[in-house]
């Protein structure tokens, strides 16, 4: 495997059997994928797309029924291999009573940090998460934001090269989301690798080199964010101004047209070509031009035009 591939994923598929009848589910489907070092990588999907199920069966929190997965060319069962990698699930599981402090020791103490290092790296990362004003309280009184920072805080306590982040965004206002990104835009000037799952597009957007989409277990488009956007295509408002009945029947043929009244037209157009295209018809037929808008296409669009194929 390749130097600059930290994360390699072959063929993953995995299977549950549910209920007493044990009926078969395939949460999973032969998915394959790899995460370069030093990129920012989203896995995106629906509920139930699979998305979770990918990352336990990385960190072996659950057993793949088949397939292959590397973290930095070794096998993922490899212990040494594991101590390089930070995790935050999407709903924490901590010890409710613990302070932060309390509990950022006790998750250095389980990763091997030395006492006078851990005591150091938990007072750094209260202050980079944001939880310094609650350094005094008991996790279990924490907010569903505040527990996501300490669960991130933990992720980044030990250092690592990888880090898996399960919905990281969840439960934050927008100042927090801020926040986060800029620890993860941090991480990543660090040299560091980031794989993270999100239902905030327009932070995956701004965040990720590169995206695969999940739809009911199977990988459904994958690549680099600008280019996923660009092959999408582009929707351009028209208005015209001028237009005569005839033209209008013409043109709504060719898709949605909204009358604005007098001779008014408004209409989208898919691509350069059908852009082209009605702007000689309405030329031809003495229309005017008054403006002509592309949309920016999202992250957002592509992800729901991907879900209703």
């Amino acid at each position: 495997m390749s130097e600059d591939i930290v994360l390699e994923v072959k063929g993953l598929r995995k299977v549950f059997h549910i209920g007493f009848f044990r009926k078969r589910v395939e949460a999973v489907k032969n998915a394959s994928f790899s995460v370069k070092r030093g990129e920012i990588f989203g896995l995106l999907g629906p509920n139930g797309a699979g998305k979770t199920t990918t990352i336990k069966s990385i960190l072996r929190l659950i057993f793949p029924s088949a397939g292959e997965i590397q973290i930095f060319g070794r096998s993922a069962d490899d212990r040494e291999a594991a101590k390089r990698v930070g995790y935050m699930p999407e709903n924490p599981y901590v010890y409710q009573y613990l302070k932060p402090l309390e509990f950022l020791d006790l998750c250095g103490r389980l990763t091997g940090i030395p006492k006078v290092e851990r005591r150091d790296r938990s007072e750094a990362m209260v202050d980079r998460v944001g939880l310094r004003h609650a350094v005094d309280r008991p996790i279990g009184k924490f907010s569903k934001g505040m527990m996501q920072r300490i669960g991130l805080a933990q992720a980044l306590l030990h250092d690592p090269e990888l880090l898996i982040l399960d919905e990281p965004m969840s439960g934050l206002d927008p100042i927090g989301r801020k926040e986060v990104r800029d620890v993860l835009l941090e991480q990543r000037a660090r040299g560091k690798t980031l794989l993270f799952t999100s239902h905030i597009l327009s932070d995956v957007e701004l965040l990720c080199d590169r995206v695969v989409i999940m739809q009911r277990g199977e990988i459904t488009s994958e690549g680099k964010v600008h280019d996923l956007l660009a092959s999408a295509g582009r929707q351009v408002e028209i208005r015209l101004s001028g237009a005569s009945p005839a033209l209008k029947d013409s043109l709504a043929s060719r898709g949605v047209v909204v009358d604005n009244g007098e001779g008014h037209l408004t209409l989208r157009a898919d691509g350069q070509k059908a852009v082209d295209e009605i702007l000689r018809i309405s030329n031809a037929a003495g229309a005017r031009l008054d403006a002509l808008v592309p949309e920016r296409q999202t992250l957002e669009n592509l992800f729901l035009q991907d879900a209703s194929r």
